[in-house]
């Protein structure tokens, strides 16, 4: 019997110009690509999966500060797994090998099921689906809360994006948002909701401008949508070629990073992609009550099946 990859089952997908391949680990968007340029950074089969490079993010997002919250009266404390910062990081299921259970030569759909354990005691089955055709990459994500009292949640991908050669500096952002999360430097602590002018050479791209050395890890909402309720971001090179990420009223947020790895420019990862992360909420979420603006936090109500989110990956060419 073959040995299963480091990052799990591997799922090939290809429609017209695009290919992809989804692993099993934390239903990870591993590549990519489209007529052979890649439009995400890639990571091998056979590697543990560097840090959360196109995990799937469930039952939240983002962080939870001190891993500590209170829901429906009840204080929880879950696992500390950005030991560092002092937080718990994305959610409970990006080291799960999801169960592929619907597959075709364009298509995935893979689940996973969070178990009730110390500091999310609720059962909730979660199923993500990649699609691939001629207008890119589309992934949804819903869940179902199989036990009998409400459970908080919340979603989002964790995709870094490539324009094109070069790294992040080189890169153009058109970012449609006018509210930025200012965090605190350490810990990336929620502090207040501010307009991006509050420095608008590190958040506002309202205009698509260079991204430069400015080192953005932070959360921005009040987008700006289409007539269809569509938000996009776009990431282009100089020569004008790159990546869109859209997404619809599901997701009112959306982390920014510029992948700002410890090191030099020489260093692994260091600014090689773009993260762009729709999300469903806010970070710290779980401590909504503590924010003095919508952070976006859903309750998933017992036996239902909550309405997906979705987004989509697609190339400019």
């Amino acid at each position: 019997m073959a040995r299963t990859p480091a990052s799990g089952q591997q799922h090939a997908l290809r429609a017209g110009d695009y290919e992809a391949v989804v692993a099993g680990v934390g239903a990870s968007l591993r590549s990519l690509t489209h007529r052979g340029r890649d439009l995400v950074v890639p990571f091998d089969a056979d590697e543990v999966r560097p840090g959360f490079r196109g995990a799937t993010l469930a039952p939240w997002p983002n962080r939870i500060v001190d891993g500590r919250y209170v829901f429906a009266g009840e204080e929880y404390q879950v696992a500390l797994t950005e030991p560092e910062r002092g937080n718990a990081l994305h959610g409970l299921l990006a080291w799960t090998e999801y169960t592929p259970i619907d597959k075709g030569p364009s298509h995935v759909t893979l689940a996973a099921t969070i178990e009730p354990q110390v500091g999310y005691p609720w059962r909730v089955t979660v199923e993500t689906s990649f699609t691939l055709s001629a207008e890119g990459l589309t992934q949804t994500v819903s869940a179902r809360n199989e036990s009998d009292t409400p459970a908080p949640w919340g979603t989002g991908p964790h995709p870094y994006l490539v324009a094109g050669p070069g790294h992040v500096d080189d890169w153009t952002l058109a970012l449609p948002a006018a509210d930025v999360l200012e965090v605190t430097p350490d810990r990336l602590i929620p502090t207040r909701l501010s307009p991006v002018d509050v420095d608008a050479e590190r958040f506002d791209f309202r205009e698509p401008r260079r991204l430069g050395a400015v080192q953005i890890d932070h959360a921005f909402t009040a987008l700006q949508r289409d007539a269809d309720a569509v938000a996009t971001v776009r990431v282009t090179d100089a020569s004008g070629s790159g990546v869109a990420l859209q997404w619809d009223e599901s997701c009112p947020w959306v982390q920014i990073h510029t992948a700002d790895v410890d090191g030099d420019p020489g260093t692994p990862g260091y600014r090689a992609g773009l993260a762009v992360e729709p999300m469903t909420c806010a970070p710290d979420a779980f401590n909504a009550a503590a924010y003095d603006f919508d952070a976006g936090l859903q309750q998933l109500s017992p036996g239902t099946q909550h309405p997906p989110a979705s987004w989509r990956i697609s190339a400019i060419a």
